[in-house]
């Protein structure tokens, strides 16, 4: 696939490869999206409105995509347990996460329904939540946003719901609101 740039600094490249799991199988996976028409759009519109924003401020140098877009070959790797740790290589949430953006299953629906697109993403030598913070401070217009810890990358989406959701996760994965009420009330006047 010829260079397709996403914005000012991205490529389409960079997002369809940068994860562990596409790396460590890079021989066996197509990492781009069938449904280019829709998927190439939803992906541009998250660099345009929200990582774009925050690149520019924080820096290209400290920026780290650390997972962007999920194509159908990814999705089967990341379920599949590796065979030196005998650990899932990764987890997907394709009917939530957007990170399919508009790709289509076998019976010609959405993986997500929610469309729109994702990434994880890490700024080096700046805690998530200090990226958060100024996030919200921006009124970035992201639908969903999930916190995994202060030296873990941010989630982040961009779609036609513009939910402005807010979620971290229990030590046991489950998603919770506790201990981001803070972010949820900032994320709720922005809303209004």
């Amino acid at each position: 696939m010829k260079e397709v740039k996403l914005g000012k600094y991205l490529t389409l490249e960079e997002f369809c490869t940068c994860t562990q799991t596409y790396q460590k199988y890079a021989d066996q996976i197509n990492p781009f999206p069938e449904n280019l028409a829709e998927t190439l759009p939803a992906i541009e519109a998250l660099t345009q409105f929200i990582l774009e924003p925050i690149i520019e401020h924080f820096g290209i140098d400290k920026f780290r995509l650390t997972y962007g877009f999920c194509s159908k070959d990814l999705k089967k790797y990341l379920a599949k347990k590796d065979p030196e740790t005998g650990l899932k290589n990764g987890r997907v949430a394709p009917e939530i996460d957007q990170h399919l953006a508009h790709e289509i299953n076998k019976n010609g629906k959405y993986y997500c329904q929610r469309l729109g697109a994702a990434c994880d993403f890490l700024i080096l030598g700046v805690g998530s939540d200090r990226v958060i913070d100024w996030i919200l401070a921006q009124k970035l217009p992201f639908d969903s946003l999930y916190f995994y810890g202060v030296d873990r990358p941010i989630h982040i989406s961009y779609g036609p719901q513009n939910k402005r959701e807010i979620w971290t996760f229990t030590a046991s994965g489950q998603p919770s609101k506790k201990g981001i009420e803070h972010w949820l009330e900032l994320a709720k006047q922005r809303r209004n």
